[in-house]
């Protein structure tokens, strides 16, 4: 069977627990589930099917068992793993600040605006499918990367680091 990484927007340790989330994917008929990071981030088996069919059953999962749903993004382990080994960074025209996010979109929004785009330290430097991949510089204020990307995207996206990513692909 298929492993796929359901990554949930706005999950923290103090709004879901993470043992009551592998329970509720798991009484979904998910096998081999994972959650990974405290984050909102389940690695989990199950027959190949489309992604927007796997987030709705996620999503109707947790409003069952949780009482309250989260925004759920899919992507295949597959998928993942090919972001990292093509790593898109260099031919976006990266310029190497220390931090670098990818953003994943339930669809292909047009941007509100060309990319690259750039503000206060955090650049979106393009998509690939319904990905985006940002780089920045932590500023003092907060994360500018989002308030940029959710600008010229909307809201309908959660944001994991490069890092994050690559812990996924693992799982």
């Amino acid at each position: 069977m298929p492993r796929y990484i359901a990554l949930l927007r706005g999950v923290s340790p103090m709004n879901c627990k993470m043992p009551e989330l592998k329970a509720a994917l798991e009484n979904a008929g998910f096998s081999n589930v994972k959650t990974l990071l405290s984050s909102g981030n389940v690695a989990f088996d199950t027959r190949k099917a489309p992604e927007a069919s796997i987030e709705r059953k996620c999503e109707a999962a947790m409003q069952q068992a949780l009482g309250r749903s989260f925004m759920t993004i899919v992507r295949s382990q597959q998928h993942l793993q090919e972001l990292l080994e093509n790593d898109p960074y260099p031919a976006l025209g990266a310029s190497g600040l220390p931090k670098r996010v990818v953003s994943f979109m339930r669809s292909t929004p047009q941007p509100k605006a060309a990319l690259p785009l750039a503000m206060d330290g955090a650049r979106l430097l393009g998509m690939v499918g319904n990905d985006i991949f940002s780089e920045y510089a932590p500023q003092a204020d907060g994360p500018a990367f989002m308030r940029l990307i959710e600008k010229t995207f909307g809201k309908e996206i959660t944001t994991r680091t490069w890092d994050t990513v690559r812990k996924c692909a693992a799982a």
